[in-house]
């Protein structure tokens, strides 16, 4: 059994829960028990690029893959996937809400998944989207996907496939479809408003690609589609308000619920903020 397990992220292009997933893993950069390396596509994820950095990825021959990015039906990320199954390499695939539509082939391919509903897409129309918004829009999501509990399933179903081979095991891989519900009970919220406030931020979050890829794909009139990616971007900036003021509550409460990771790998929790964590077992957490 590995005493240090090691980690692949491969990134091809961007949602919102990609950008700090190797540092949700490890929070404060003294885990003894992994070892990650990240490999990126950049913003582009043709089948060229995605083939490349997957290569890349085998030849470091790490004991777990993490595979995350959008468009998971497109020829790129389809490529990245046949490459890793081929390899025999567990692999996790993270995605937003279209790639529901593929958990079959996934599963087919040996891959375990985990599908964040209101990762929603951007609004990509160049009288829109630029590097200010494109930043700022991305920072809603995170703050809607950390503050509603989704980001808390992501990390315990990863740290599960990481127990699992630290004793030797082959990791039962995650089929994982995260929605409100799920979410909002994974944050642990103990008042009643905090946790109708987060699962009104992660509907109204999920709702966004609904406009969005409308405005995108379907639209063509720049009088049209240019209003819609506005609005969208709107409602996630309101559904991360939403969501901070259910953090809030919590906070005025002082029953924050907090998951730090101790040096071993293993998960602390902790409600007081002056008290200390303690350790707790990992949740099924509908995995």
């Amino acid at each position: 059994m590995p005493s240090v397990v090691k980690i692949g992220v491969l990134k091809a292009g961007c949602i919102g829960t990609l950008p700090l997933l190797e540092v949700m893993l490890d929070e404060r950069a003294d885990r003894a028990d992994i070892d990650v390396r990240v490999i990126g596509s950049g913003a582009k994820l043709g089948p060229e690029q995605c083939r490349e950095v997957a290569e890349q990825m085998i030849r470091l021959k790490p004991d777990l893959v993490i595979l995350i990015g959008p468009a998971q039906a497109a020829p790129g990320p389809s490529e990245a996937r046949r490459i890793l199954s081929e390899a025999g390499l567990p692999t996790i695939v993270i995605s937003d809400l279209p790639a529901k539509k593929l958990t079959g082939e996934i599963e087919k391919a040996g891959m375990g998944y985990i599908i964040v509903e209101a990762d929603s897409m951007i609004g990509a129309r160049r009288e829109f989207l630029d590097p200010t918004e494109m930043v700022l829009f991305n920072s809603d999501v995170i703050r809607v996907l950390a503050a509603t509990g989704a980001f808390n399933l992501v990390v315990e179903a990863i740290d599960r496939a990481i127990e699992a081979l630290k004793r030797g095991e082959a990791p039962e891989l995650p089929r994982l479809v995260i929605d409100g519900a799920k979410a909002v009970e994974a944050a642990g919220f103990l008042n009643p408003y905090a946790g109708a406030k987060a699962l009104a931020a992660y509907e109204m979050a999920r709702q966004v690609s609904r406009i969005t890829t409308a405005a995108c794909f379907k639209t063509q009139d720049p009088k049209v589609y240019i209003p819609m990616v506005a609005a969208a971007h709107e409602l996630m900036r309101e559904a991360a308000k939403l969501a901070d003021e259910a953090r809030e509550i919590e906070k005025g409460q002082d029953q924050v619920l907090r998951r730090p990771h101790f040096k071993d790998g293993s998960a602390g929790t902790k409600r007081r903020l002056m008290e200390k964590p303690a350790r707790e077992t990992l949740r099924g957490a509908g995995l």
